[in-house]
């Protein structure tokens, strides 16, 4: 028998170990460094009238008239609040105007979600011509509806009264309130609708049950967004406010212009620091909520 001898085995040899890699520096990005230069100067830009809206408002009318406009109060006094009340008729606009802009917004966040749950939710036959049709009224300038509306408000006794603001206002806002809401029911799962529909929902509780929940978000989103400028509406106060107990803010400021056009600066800022906290305040508090409002319309809902 011849023996068989066992193999010899060779050790694999350690592969020669590579040296560690240098952590390479990172580079300044030049990019992030000019967003944030930017972002700074936007926040400059936004707060700095605000600033001095305020600190202009504490100053003594002498030494605002005779100092430098742009420097800082000598002296802070209060007074200024207290003569904007009473130079102008201020509590009764601020009322004027909480009015018009609750009433004006009732109307928009009714008369646009159901506008935009027939056409983006039930549909119906050229159903997106409508909607077209909506989309183009935001193109349409409001001056060219003064004189029309002027003539139809005498002839049916509208004009001097809530409802000749508030009617335009509330009109002319429809157009982008219908597209916020259209673009967010546009992402609510069709499968919801239909297992409502199966459970003996009608269109009506759908929509109180449903539709009206989801939509909280974008409800505040257009609130707020039309707040602003119903807020601050001049031309249609200007236009159809007749008498002095229904002026609202834009045209109760035109009381601190005195005889010869002299103007009560320093109240009228006190007037002015008055009349732009609410929306300040509101705006701070819903901020969040606006702005998942406005993303709802790209991403799902």
């Amino acid at each position: 028998m011849t023996a068989q001898t066992a193999p010899v085995t060779r050790p694999i040899p350690a592969p020669p170990s590579s040296p560690a890699p240098r952590r390479r520096r990172r580079k300044p990005n030049v990019f992030r460094s000019l967003s944030r230069v930017l972002i700074v100067l936007i926040v400059v830009v936004q707060v700095y009238p605000l600033a001095w809206l305020f600190l202009t408002s504490l100053r003594n009318e002498h030494d605002f008239a005779t100092g430098d406009p742009f420097a800082l109060p000598s002296s802070i006094s209060f007074d200024n609040y207290a003569r904007a009340f009473q130079t102008g008729n201020l509590g009764q606009n601020i009322l004027n105007s909480f009015i018009v802009t609750m009433g004006a917004n009732l109307l928009i966040v009714l008369l646009g979600m159901m506008a935009a749950y027939a056409l983006q939710v039930l549909g119906f036959r050229f159903s997106k011509f409508v909607r077209g049709l909506f989309l183009i009224g935001i193109i349409v300038p409001v001056q060219i509806a003064l004189v029309p509306l002027f003539i139809d408000y005498s002839s049916v006794n509208l004009l001097d009264t809530y409802q000749s603001m508030i009617i335009p206002l509330a009109g002319f806002a429809l157009p982008m309130s219908i597209y916020l809401f259209s673009s967010f029911f546009e992402y609510i799962p069709r499968e919801t609708y239909e297992a409502a529909s199966l459970d003996g929902a009608g269109p009506y509780r759908i929509f109180g049950l449903i539709t009206l929940p989801l939509s909280t978000n974008t409800v505040v989103t257009v609130v707020l967004v039309n707040s602003i400028f119903i807020w601050n509406d001049f031309i249609f106060a200007n236009t159809f406010v007749l008498s002095e107990g229904l002026k609202t803010i834009p045209l109760g400021l035109q009381n601190y212009i005195g005889a010869m056009g002299k103007v009560d600066w320093t109240a009228t800022f006190a007037a002015v620091c008055i009349t732009i906290t609410p929306l300040l305040l509101v705006f701070l508090v819903l901020n969040k909520a606006m702005i998942q409002g406005l993303e709802s319309g790209a991403t799902k809902g």
